[in-house]
């Protein structure tokens, strides 16, 4: 029951104190899980967000599920997917008409774009701290570098063939 309790906990606080959606969301789901909690490894850590980013749905909700699910079968999964989610819902319930229209003061636009520096810093975090992770070896640095020089040259490309074609090598290249 604790740590039912604690999970619920740590996803709404990721829910709470995170702006910016999914990726904005990953460095403080490391460090509360993996640094903070112990929970899981890096290398688990990193194989759930793979499998939720790949998953449809949003990625915060699809790790927090996956993580619950983890750690504490469907109890832990539906607990961490409220915790995550009941923050943002709270805040709709409770403010959509004031958003509605505050969304149209020009002082809002001005605090969205000063928000924008701080998420493209929290998802430089995330990258670099699921690379270190992830690049395990130089095939997977070589790989990374081929998917991330194919997204910036072939930009229409569907990330779902890149994400497949890279799949595929790890199967090929990793049987074991």
């Amino acid at each position: 029951m604790f740590q039912l309790l604690s999970l619920y906990g740590v996803f709404l606080k990721i829910g709470l104190f995170t702006i910016g959606g999914g990726y904005a969301m990953i460095p403080l789901m490391e460090r509360e899980i993996i640094s903070g909690h112990g929970w899981l490894t890096a290398a688990e850590f990193l194989d759930i967000i793979a499998v939720a980013e790949v998953t449809p749905g949003p990625l915060a909700i699809n790790a927090a599920t996956f993580i619950g699910f983890r750690l504490a079968g469907l109890g832990g999964a539906l607990l961490a997917t409220f915790g995550v989610v009941s923050p943002s819902l709270a805040i709709l319930l409770l403010c959509g008409r004031f958003l509605a229209r505050a969304i149209l003061d020009p002082r809002a636009e001005r605090f969205l774009k000063g928000l924008r520096p701080a998420l493209i810093a929290l998802i430089s975090l995330a990258v670099i701290t699921l690379g270190r992770a992830a690049l395990i070896d130089p095939i997977t640095a070589l790989i990374a570098a081929a998917v991330f020089a194919a997204s910036v040259i072939f930009r229409r490309l569907n990330p779902l063939y890149l994400i497949a074609a890279s799949a595929l090598l790890g199967l090929i290249l990793y049987p074991y």
